[in-house]
């Protein structure tokens, strides 16, 4: 029985743009390169958090919910690699993927608007990511499938954490956040639905 999920409304409502059918179907065919990209994602993404710890350590609060926030990502990549182990599906590092390398370069460099593109650019990957669980959850094999639906909860809840110090950590006004996170929202939307020369978690629909 497929599993029965959606995408969480304030994720919904958040993302401008959905995950294309096309990628779907790809992801359900080629399974062992969709993990082992996902497991690269957790770990990656428990750096990006520590990197906030090593940019901004003068921000209690910041710091504090990072630590927090790593720690998480760094179980959910244990959580992959003992699937892939499972599943007979070796880990392997992968480089940066298209998807997370176009969001980065849009990052400012003069603070206080570089902080808050990082955090914006943070909650768009993480808002994308919970979206697609939801998205593929029920074409998986049900074990697997049930895993992903159970990531849902804490993808959203990272979502809000970023948002929440976007506005909190970086004495920028709502309006100007607003219009920035137009600007990002129109680049993540592209990333994710042009055609991608590879295959990734993140990845528009795969020319190979």
């Amino acid at each position: 029985m497929a599993i029965n999920v959606e995408v969480p409304e304030n994720i919904a409502a958040f993302l401008d743009t959905a995950t294309p059918e096309e990628w779907i179907g790809v992801a359900c065919r080629r399974l062992p390169e969709m993990l082992i990209d996902h497991a690269n994602c957790e770990l990656k993404a428990a750096s990006t958090a520590l990197g906030f710890l090593y940019r901004y350590p003068d921000r209690p609060q910041l710091i504090q919910r990072m630590s927090r926030l790593a720690r998480e990502e760094l179980r959910h990549f244990e959580q992959v690699r003992s699937i892939m182990e499972e599943m007979g599906i070796p880990f392997e590092r992968l480089t940066a993927s298209r998807y997370a390398g176009g969001l980065r370069d849009e990052a400012r460099r003069d603070e206080p608007y570089k902080l808050l593109d990082l955090l914006l650019i943070g909650a768009l990957i993480e808002a994308r990511s919970c979206e697609r669980f939801a998205r593929i959850a029920p074409h998986l094999p049900r074990k697997l499938g049930k895993f992903y639906s159970g990531l849902l909860a804490s993808e959203a809840r990272h979502f809000e954490h970023y948002i929440a110090f976007a506005k909190s950590e970086c004495g920028v006004d709502d309006k100007e956040i607003e219009e920035r996170l137009v600007e990002l929202k129109m680049v993540e939307a592209a990333l994710i639905s042009e055609p991608d020369p590879d295959f990734r978690f993140h990845s528009g629909t795969p020319l190979n």
